[in-house]
């Protein structure tokens, strides 16, 4: 049985291990930092928790390996058919959200059949990449004219953006860089790029004006991201009460750390399996708990970048690059956030993290990029096929 699921496993097998290792090594911070949600907050139990994480792993690699059997070529038309429903669903959730562990009401979906909350800015981000990843593919050869630019790229894209910024700045600022990255990557030109990072900061600056003189008009976090960057910047401020309590477990942790379950913070940290996951990390395993980490992630990009070289179309390396390196940019700014590097984002660390769109959707972004090696693996088989020897094949023939 185990044989048979490992010879259907197609694709980058290094990348499957490490999403493996980083997915056995969260159980144990995930129940560990669980005990805040049931003593504390007093939601369910330890075992209960740890039980709904494997449960939302599990589906997770369920969705990788059933979308790393997709030919990655189908991405590209999926990103238009998904584009219409993805808005739907952010207007949707814009006036129907609700809140979710005091999290903000505007940010999620209750999905009612496994009972989780579903981001919907993170299926956002997703179909925008691998659009965006398709836009270059399909112009690599073209002249770039701005002005279509504007109504086949950038339009659809600040349509989403803008449904995304009012609840969550953070997200909103990480697709809007990575899309600025892929586009240069890509060989947009350049002058064209500055044109739209003008046009995205006075488009930010109406919005946050419009937000303050209008605060019932639209919903918004103006006033958090405004409090967490005085907060950040200044160091006089006093500090936030997860910043501390974070710093608290980092410096505690040492070397090796408390050992696994030992975390005194975790007790007082309200996102301590979620969004400060990291800081609890460092506490129980210390600096070589989150060095591992650390170069867990490193590995995981640097087997990304081999897909994407090797990727045999212009869509294809762009696809890897436009999923990819999201994933590890996230990680590195949760653990800058949680070694306090920046201000306070709400990004979680991915396949570590509790919650199931975080999981969900990095599982289904990693499943394509399998895809993209599957092709790989493919056509490098039918390469070696082509440079055999000819006596080598009449022999086998006869042989035959």
């Amino acid at each position: 049985m185990i044989q048979r699921l490992f010879r259907n496993l197609q694709g980058d097998r290094v990348i499957w291990a490490l999403v493996a290792i980083l997915a056995i090594f969260s159980f144990m911070p995930v129940y560990s930092a669980s005990t805040n949600l049931v003593y504390v907050v007093g939601n369910g139990s330890t075992s209960g928790h740890l039980l709904k994480h494997a449960i939302l792993l599990f589906l997770g690699f369920l969705i990788m390996f059933a979308v790393h059997k997709v030919p990655y070529k189908y991405f590209s038309g999926g990103s238009l058919l998904l584009y219409p429903i993805v808005i739907v669903l952010l207007l949707y959730t814009m006036s129907q959200g609700t809140l979710i562990g005091g999290a903000n009401a505007s940010r999620w979906l209750r999905v009612p059949i496994v009972g989780v909350g579903f981001q919907t800015s993170t299926l956002a981000a997703l179909v925008l990449m691998v659009y965006v990843a398709r836009y270059i593919s399909k112009n690599k050869d073209a002249e770039i004219i701005f002005k279509e630019s504007l109504v086949s790229l950038w339009f659809p894209v600040g349509v989403a953006l803008f449904l995304i910024l009012p609840a969550n700045f953070s997200t909103t600022a990480i697709i809007f860089f990575m899309i600025m990255v892929l586009v240069y990557l890509g060989g947009y030109p350049f002058r064209f790029i500055l044109y739209i990072l003008g046009l995205g900061v006075i488009v930010f600056s109406i919005f946050v004006l419009v937000a303050k003189a209008f605060p019932d008009a639209l919903p918004n976090r103006v006033n958090t991201w405004q409090s967490r960057i005085e907060s950040f910047s200044n160091s006089k401020e006093v500090e936030g009460y997860q910043v501390e309590k974070a710093k608290i477990a980092i410096a505690t942790g040492g070397f090796t750390g408390k050992g696994p379950g030992k975390s005194v913070q975790k007790n007082f940290l309200p996102q301590s399996s979620s969004d400060f996951i990291f800081a609890i990390i460092i506490e129980e395993y210390g600096l070589v708990g989150g060095l591992f980490i650390l170069v867990i992630y490193f590995m995981l990009l640097m087997r990304i970048l081999i897909v994407a070289k090797n990727a045999g179309t212009v869509f294809g390396t762009m696809l890897a690059i436009s999923i990819g390196i999201p994933i590890i940019f996230q990680a590195m700014i949760n653990m800058a956030v949680a070694t306090n590097l920046l201000p306070v984002t709400g990004q979680t660390l991915p396949l570590i993290s509790s919650g199931g769109t975080s999981i969900w959707m990095t599982c289904f972004g990693l499943g394509i990029i399998l895809s993209v090696s599957s092709a790989n693996e493919v056509t490098e088989e039918q390469l070696e096929e082509e440079d055999e020897d000819p006596l080598s094949i009449l022999h086998e023939t006869i042989h035959d």
